[in-house]
């Protein structure tokens, strides 16, 4: 006989109360010891956790607005190559917000640009040569690059008897050309495609391109006319018939100014579309117009022993400035410049002026563009030296008068800055000044007598040639 021990209800209630209770302070229990730990080892790693912040500095500008330089938009057809930007088609933008960040500088050695141009060919054996700035302009022949620098050019004026004034003067003049250009691009009426000719020249002569921000769209409808007139006129450069004794003023200005257009351009890459054809066509035309004597006549007539130096001049010009084009052969160019200067020396007169045709006495105010082509197309010395003891013995200069004859002087002040010496300074103290007094206070120059068509298109071109001749080409030096 066994005996066992029996719970009543009630005890065994109270005992798996008990149970439920140690086990819920089991899990609290844990629970607390496992926040402890995680406390305690947040105390000892949070400080080795913290990384500094670094501080960022805000800085506000003070420019309020933005402004967009835009490149200019030409009216003519321009295709243009690859090129380093020139100042005047950069485009500029300035911050108008905040910015919330401050980006520092570094400390950087940069050598200073170099502002020559490179090697390049002279304008012509004979020619000294230069170095320049602008950038853009690298490819531009040396003696044609001191125009394309405003620097260069104003240290020219000092360096050889120019004043700031015609600098001056210069701007005035090639502002009173762009408000005085028509419609279709050309200047003048009653001779647009000589007038337009000589505006290009001006223009050209400070190294206004088409790429320039205050005359390129000027002197790309400029060049574009002239292009255009070549080719819906047989290559012929005018707006003359056929049958016009005089056409060939106009062919040979016009040739001069687009070869020099073209030479500019090639530089810079900037492709006017059928420049080259039109400009290697004109020149060539020029060539076979030359007559058997070496001059040139009117319609490019042919002769054994004349020729028109008036007209012959502005052709010897115009053959020149195509030297530097690569599109006519140098030993070309140099075979009919030979033949050129032939003729010049059998018209000079035993006193060194050459006049209008094979009388030296008639005329005579022609003397510098007869020394003029002797300089460029590397003549005789003898013939020089003739030519220029002359215009030093006869040179005047009185506004008003005769003797202020523009057409004369245009080639007179070549050839005497390029002479140099003396001779050069005696002649600029009497044209000079006396020029810039004439200017009136729109830019031009009015004058009535003038060789040819008088006008104040022609007068003012002219004139602003005459003072870029300070800078428009580097003089040589032998006499």
């Amino acid at each position: 006989m066994s005996l066992h021990a029996q719970l009543s209800p009630e005890a065994l209630q109270r005992l798996h109360a008990q149970r439920r209770n140690s086990t819920i302070s089991s899990v609290a229990i844990a629970v607390l010891t496992v926040v402890l730990v995680g406390l305690l080892l947040g105390v000892f790693l949070l400080p080795n956790m913290v990384k500094d912040v670094p501080v960022i500095v805000t800085y506000k500008s003070n420019i309020q607005e933005e402004t967009t330089i835009q490149e200019k938009k030409v009216q003519t057809s321009m295709d243009r190559k690859p090129s380093s930007p020139s100042s005047s088609m950069a485009k500029v933008i300035t911050a108008a917000t905040t910015s919330a960040t401050a980006i520092p500088t570094p400390d950087v050695d940069v050598s200073t640009p170099s502002l020559d141009f490179g090697d390049g060919n002279d304008f012509g054996s004979g020619w000294s040569s230069g170095e320049g700035s602008g950038g853009g302009f690298g490819n531009v022949p040396t003696a044609m690059k001191k125009r394309c620098s405003k620097q260069d050019r104003l240290a020219r004026l000092q360096e050889s008897g120019g004043t700031p004034e015609c600098e001056d003067a210069v701007i005035n003049a090639l502002q009173w050309l762009k408000k005085t250009q028509n419609a279709d691009g050309s200047w003048d009426k009653g001779h647009p495609v000589a007038m337009t000719g000589f505006a290009l020249l001006a223009y050209l002569g400070h190294c206004e391109t088409p790429q320039s921000e205050e005359y390129g769209d000027s002197v790309s409808r400029g060049i574009t006319y002239l292009v255009n007139v070549g080719l819906k006129n047989d290559d012929r450069l005018t707006n003359k018939p056929a049958d016009n004794i005089q056409w060939v003023y106009d062919h040979g200005i016009a040739t001069y100014a687009l070869a020099e257009a073209y030479t500019l351009c090639h530089s810079i890459n900037v492709n006017i579309p059928d420049l080259d054809k039109v400009t290697k066509k004109a020149v060539e035309m020029i060539m076979d117009g030359q007559a058997d004597s070496g001059g040139w006549l009117y319609k490019y007539a042919d002769s054994p022993n004349g020729g028109d130096n008036s007209v012959g001049f502005w052709q010897i010009q115009a053959l020149k400035a195509s030297k530097h084009t690569g599109l006519i052969s140098e030993s070309k160019l140099k075979k009919h410049s030979n033949k050129a200067l032939k003729f010049l020396d059998s018209v000079q007169g035993k006193d060194g002026a050459i006049g209008y045709r094979n009388d030296a006495t008639r005329s005579p105010g022609l003397t510098g563009g007869g020394m003029l082509a002797f300089q460029i197309w590397e003549g005789s010395d003898a013939n020089i030296r003739k030519g220029i003891k002359y215009i030093d013995k006869n040179s005047e200069f009185k506004w008003g008068t005769p003797s202020a004859n523009l057409y004369y002087h245009y080639y007179n002040v070549q050839a005497m800055i390029n002479y140099g010496g003396s001779e050069w300074t005696k002649y600029n103290g009497i044209f000079r000044d006396e020029l810039l007094k004439a200017q009136e206070k729109d830019g031009s120059w009015k004058q009535s007598v003038l060789h040819g068509p008088a006008n104040t298109h022609m007068a003012t071109c002219l004139a602003t040639l005459m003072l870029e001749a300070y800078y428009r080409f580097l003089p040589g030096s032998a006499k």
